[in-house]
Order: structure tokens, then C-alpha cells, then sequence
């Protein structure tokens, strides 16, 4: 099987970089779930402009001093969102590559593309959220892409025989940047993906990757 680096440590703990204050009980932890679940499923009834954090408290069931006590306010919320997606997401694509033959560098291609397109057609609040590059309208993706692209680099590195250097970073960031605009586009045409798109996407990346990894 592949040899996919489980040890890799995020760059931030999940969801921690946005909160006032990290969970240290079990029964905190539960708390800070089911308010970011219930952010998450009011992204996709109303809108980002139009969540605040009392009706986040009212739908989690929890008193609004407890939303307070984790975030100063809703925008907090949704990059702690972003980073809990993330998180999801690196998890998701470290265990379908590990489940590869090794050197199957297209195989952990279509993990990262599949997985993605899952999140994005089933977690709640992932259309708007994304991994952070969706709000505000307009928020430059860069921040988000590097971050992105340095998971990918080093949950992949082992699978595709390199070491997560800067040239191998550098590698994966050109082609997030690439895929997040075209995928961007496909979910433009349809609300699902526009399949022809998606295509495009998955032919894109394995053509440029290719180059360095074959």
C-alpha cells in the first residue's frame, strides 16, 4: 500500500486559528461541533450575509454566550469552518492514497479531485466556505491556496516518491491554482459540476504533473 506520511501535523489544530478560546473538555468540544455544524447548515438556508451568531446559538441549542465564548463573530465562525473543512479534506485524501499502490501518482490525483468534488457537492456550507477563499465575495484565494497546496505536498510526497520540497510545493500550488479556477467554472455551469469541466480539470492536472512526476 501506499506510503502515505500520517504523521503529517496540520499547520493549525483544527478549526483553532479562528477561536477565542480551544476546547479543553470533552463536553466544550461537543459544544464548539454543534455550533460550526449548525453555522455550516445556516450558510446554506440564508447566506453569508445574512447569518448572525444568535440564530447560530438558536440552532445549535446552546445559550449565545457560548458562541461568544469560541468566537468574537460570524466571520470568525466561517474560517473556523474553513479550517474544520480543510482538515476534513487532508484526512480524507492521506487515507484514499493510502489505499494506492505505491509510485500511483494519478491515482492520488483522482483522490485530491475526488474527494474534493465530494466535499464540494455534500458538506453543508462547503459551496460558500470552501476552504476559506470564498468570503467575502472577492477574498484573494492566495493565503488559502498555499495552505492547500502545502497539505497536499506533504500528505502526497511519500505516495508519489519526493520529498515535500520547495520545488514539489511549488509544483502543487501551480496546479491547485489551476484546478480551483477551472473547478470554479464547472460548478458555475452546474450545480454539481458540469461534468465535461470536470474532465478538463482531471486531463489539466495530469498532463502538467506529468511533466515533473513521471
Amino acid at each position: 500500500m501506499g506510503a502515505v506520511n500520517h504523521g503529517y501535523e496540520p499547520d493549525v489544530p483544527p478549526a483553532a486559528a479562528a477561536l477565542r478560546r480551544a476546547p479543553v473538555q470533552q463536553r466544550s468540544a461537543e459544544r464548539l461541533t454543534r455550533i460550526l455544524d449548525a453555522c455550516a447548515a445556516l450558510l446554506d438556508e440564508v447566506g453569508y450575509e445574512e447569518l448572525s451568531t444568535r440564530a447560530v446559538a438558536a440552532r445549535a441549542g446552546v445559550p449565545i454566550g457560548s458562541v461568544y465564548r469560541f468566537f468574537g463573530n460570524k466571520r470568525a465562525m466561517a474560517d473556523a469552518l474553513a479550517l474544520r473543512n480543510l482538515d476534513s479534506y487532508t484526512e480524507r485524501v492521506a487515507a484514499g492514497a493510502a489505499r494506492l499502490p505505491d509510485g500511483d501518482w494519478r491515482g492520488a490525483i483522482d483522490v485530491v479531485l475526488d474527494e474534493y468534488l465530494a466535499m464540494r457537492r455534500t458538506v453543508p456550507g462547503f459551496t460558500l466556505v470552501d476552504f476559506g477563499m470564498q468570503i467575502p465575495v472577492g477574498r484573494p484565494a492566495e493565503e488559502t491556496n498555499h495552505r492547500v497546496a502545502d497539505r497536499l505536498a506533504h500528505v502526497l510526497a511519500a505516495q508519489i516518491g519526493r520529498t515535500p520540497d520547495a520545488d514539489l510545493q511549488r509544483t502543487f500550488l501551480v496546479a491547485v491554482e489551476a484546478a480551483d479556477a477551472v473547478l470554479q467554472l464547472a460548478f458555475r455551469t452546474d450545480p454539481l459540476g458540469d461534468p465535461g469541466v470536470v474532465r478538463e480539470a482531471r486531463e489539466l492536472l495530469r498532463a502538467y504533473l506529468a511533466r515533473v512526476l513521471d
